[in-house]
């Protein structure tokens, strides 16, 4: 006879020293707790950057489309007649192009022309034209021009502006804390208007109807 004893199979044995010496030499099999939570954190941060590198093709991409965010080509004062027929846009009414966000004014309308030259503060008045942000001041509505007294109105909390987006002054003419915000333009020698919606200039602080600065409504009443 042998001099081993013999063990049943089912009954569990100790590992021996040498068994535990081998086991820690030997790769791990399976996937760690270390592994993983550095595998997580790999995966994460590879989907913050895709986002991240989304997000700016996204805004990037209207830039070089011209669309809102850089660039907008209007035309001329005659292109924006024709593309707004039935508004009295050669009387100064503003004209609404929904590319740039922005409603374009001629400034005076006795000049019937946007005249070459840059504008980057938005004023207009050096080039015969006025683009403004179609957003009110006052929770960011969109106002629409009135064309019975020539003002844009907005429908949400009744903030009343002239035609050239300046705030009449009185809790009477709304809420909005100051005139429509404008955007930087360029018009070229041809006459060709340009919207730079990449810069917007705070719109001026409220004016009392009447006083110089704002253009008086053509009617006492208005179409809100």
């Amino acid at each position: 006879m042998s001099n081993y004893p013999v063990e049943p199979a089912s009954k569990p044995q100790a590992l021996t020293t040498e068994a535990i010496k081998s086991l820690r030499n030997e790769q791990v099999q399976g996937v760690s707790r270390r592994e993983l939570l550095r595998g997580s954190l790999a995966a994460a941060m590879g989907l913050w950057l895709i986002e991240v590198t989304a997000g700016t093709i996204g805004f990037l991409w209207p830039n070089l489309e011209g669309k809102f965010g850089g660039l907008v080509k209007i035309g001329t004062l005659d292109q924006v007649k024709s593309d707004n027929s039935s508004l009295p846009i050669g009387d100064g009414f503003p004209a609404y192009y929904s590319s740039a966000k922005a409603f374009v004014i001629l400034v005076d309308p006795a000049q019937q022309a946007f005249l070459p030259g840059e504008d980057p503060s938005g004023d207009g008045t050096s080039v015969n034209v006025r683009a403004l942000y179609q957003r009110c001041p006052h929770l960011g509505c969109k106002p629409n021009p009135c064309q019975k007294n020539f003002w844009l109105e907005c429908p949400c909390h009744g903030s009343r502006y002239d035609r050239l987006g300046v705030k009449a002054d009185g809790s009477q003419y709304g809420p909005a804390p100051r005139g429509m915000d404008r955007f930087g333009v360029v018009v070229d020698g041809a006459g060709v208007l340009t919207i730079d919606t990449g810069k917007i200039t705070l719109g001026p602080l409220p004016v009392a109807v009447g006083q110089p600065g704002i253009e008086p409504p053509r009617t006492p009443t208005g179409c809100i």
